[in-house]
């Protein structure tokens, strides 16, 4: 164990929640058409601070048309439960791992000298991914035990798979490799996380490459082709344990949000779309004795609209989807933050009483075009996903 601890590895959430606020957020940027160079975004979050809410750097990345997606931290509070971490040093919250949805490319961006001024330290090639993991489209980074934990969605060079979680150095960055031994039926990738205190790793699923690379396909929807799974593993031997179906009705298994409390069993994942209704949903799950259980604790309703503004897919329902991008679970696991990318909301819900959650507010942030002309002062923008700063990485050590 390192000699020296990060001051920003908290124990508990308690203390993550009683510490001081972060200073500033990174924000990944792109160019949807590929043509200008990725970017990570610099925002000043002091509100004391002239600029406070603005722009204050801005760093290129050496290529465009990566497509940046849910990027993360090398180290968090899980290197307090593990042996290992630092052998080369005081391990630090310091840099940020940046993987390329489209090219498969992984850039590691150094904060430390100046943290409004990231720098590229480490490009790890698509070819490095492949040829040590086996993957491709790497899509979300949670520091780990063990390594830095990197979710894909593809096999290597961009076939359909199956996807999984490559394990990378925590000090050089390098591909170590596949992290699972035995992945059983499991083939779809997305999400990844875990319940450090209770040797459990839990994976969701969205689609192969080929499914999303030109976008959704309505036919792949309608068919129940997407994923509909929760999957369970065993941390310490990396295999397979258990799979919960939770309908192929629920279509795109996404965000997964377990407990902040390394102590508790539960978590919330996101389901995007029924093909049934519209609706979107959130599914609980939590262990029971020796088996883990999910259950649907929220829908929401798709939004009525005109059938003429809508998609020939939707014309039949005369309905705008909700289309649940996001979650997030505050801090002190008390709030559950949902986006709706559909119909352009984000609510609010308390979640004390895990199996029935409470609506307790919700902002518009703009919508499809069909939903937004259904109200009369329509905004710009979606919201695509809400973030916590100490949520980029586990929060919560050894108890």
């Amino acid at each position: 164990m390192q000699q020296q601890v990060d001051p920003t590895f908290y124990r508990t959430p308690g203390e993550a929640v009683a510490a001081p606020p972060e200073q500033l957020a990174y924000v990944a940027a792109y160019d949807p058409a590929g043509r200008a160079k990725d970017a990570m975004a610099v925002i000043d979050c002091d509100p004391s601070s002239s600029s406070h809410g603005r722009v204050v750097g801005w760093s290129e990345l050496p290529t465009a048309g990566n497509e940046l997606h849910h990027f993360g931290w090398n180290a968090c509070s899980s290197a307090l439960c593990h042996a290992g971490h630092g052998d080369n040093g005081p391990l630090e919250r310091r840099y940020l791992i940046v993987p390329g949805l489209r090219s498969s490319r992984t850039y590691v961006l150094d904060t430390k000298p100046d943290p409004r001024n990231p720098r590229v330290v480490r490009a790890i090639e698509a070819e490095e991914l492949a040829a040590k993991a086996g993957y491709s489209r790497p899509h979300t980074v949670h520091c780990g035990p063990g390594g830095i934990f990197m979710s894909n969605l593809g096999g290597a060079n961009g076939n359909d798979g199956p996807g999984g979680v490559a394990l990378l150095d925590h000090d050089t960055f390098d591909v170590i490799g596949a992290w699972e031994h035995d992945r059983g039926d499991q083939f779809f990738g997305y999400d990844v996380w875990w319940h450090l205190n209770h040797d459990t790793v839990v994976t969701s699923e969205w689609a192969t490459p080929s499914m999303i690379e030109n976008g959704l396909n309505p036919e792949d929807l309608l068919g129940r082709r997407f994923g509909h799974h929760l999957n369970f593993w065993s941390m310490s031997e990396r295999k397979l344990t258990q799979r919960i179906d939770l309908g192929d009705a629920h279509q795109m298994v996404l965000e997964l949000r377990p407990a902040h409390d390394p102590s508790k069993t539960w978590g919330f994942v996101g389901v995007v779309i029924s093909v049934e209704d519209l609706s979107g949903s959130i599914f609980l799950w939590q262990k029971d004795g020796d088996r883990w259980v999910a259950n649907k604790v929220i829908t929401i309703p798709a939004e009525p609209a005109d059938p003429e503004l809508l998609p020939p897919a939707l014309k039949p329902f005369g309905a705008v989807p909700p289309l649940i991008s996001d979650i997030d679970l505050s801090v002190d696991d008390r709030w559950l933050y949902v986006s709706c990318w559909g119909t352009g909301e984000l609510k609010q819900y308390d979640v004390s009483d895990l199996s029935n959650p409470r609506e307790t507010g919700s902002v518009r942030l703009g919508g499809s075009s069909a939903a937004s002309r259904t109200r009369a002062r329509p905004t710009s923008g979606l919201p695509a996903g809400p973030r916590w700063w100490r949520s980029a990485g586990t929060v919560g050590g050894c108890t």
